[in-house]
């Protein structure tokens, strides 16, 4: 059996109502509960490129504040996490990332049950793209840095998406009402 390519990926498909579940169907869904493996995926690559652009982005604010060389090596590499003198500002840069990448995961997926998963895959690829480019097994102390980093992204970003989730929905939204309560 198969199945064109273009079937797949079209998005605009007549019938609405074998793809989605809304509320006025009766299942008392609000959002659409398509499994969306494209838009899954994107979410994916724009949160690690997000999260990899500003890991960038403050190794070189934090080094030119303290005054080190900016390198690659600070993402990357296993033993840079083990020089004492540099330890604060790679913990200062994760820790400061791991904020960034809450704040991308709020703004990209922006669905409270998907923090966690998101969070880890950050890290998981994080940590593959480690393996790779040292061809070695991380130290102790690089496992409890993405850790708590992991688990400060995954709090932060629960947090936000839970606050916005909360947010009252506005039924009149400036309209006269159509019917007097």
């Amino acid at each position: 059996m198969s199945i064109p390519l273009w079937s797949m990926l079209n998005r605009f498909n007549t019938d609405k109502s074998a793809s989605y579940s809304r509320l006025s169907t009766g299942t008392g869904h609000f959002r659409i509960t398509v499994w969306d493996p494209v838009l899954i995926v994107a979410q994916i690559v724009s949160v690690q490129c997000l999260y990899y652009f500003t890991m960038c982005v403050w190794i070189t604010i934090i080094s030119y504040v303290v005054g080190t060389s900016r390198s690659l090596d600070i993402i990357f590499e296993f033993k840079e996490l083990s020089k004492v003198n540099s330890e604060k500002f790679v913990i200062a840069v994760f820790a400061l990332n791991a904020l960034s990448g809450a704040t991308f995961i709020w703004r990209v997926v922006e669905r409270y049950r998907l923090c966690l998963d998101f969070s880890c895959t950050i890290h998981t690829i994080h940590l593959a793209v480690c393996l790779w480019y040292n061809r070695t097994l991380p130290t102790p102390f690089w496992w409890l840095l993405n850790a708590s980093c992991a688990a400060i992204t995954c709090i932060c970003a629960e947090f936000l998406c839970m606050r916005t989730e909360l947010n009252s929905i506005p039924v009149n939204s400036g309209q006269t009402p159509k019917v007097d309560l």
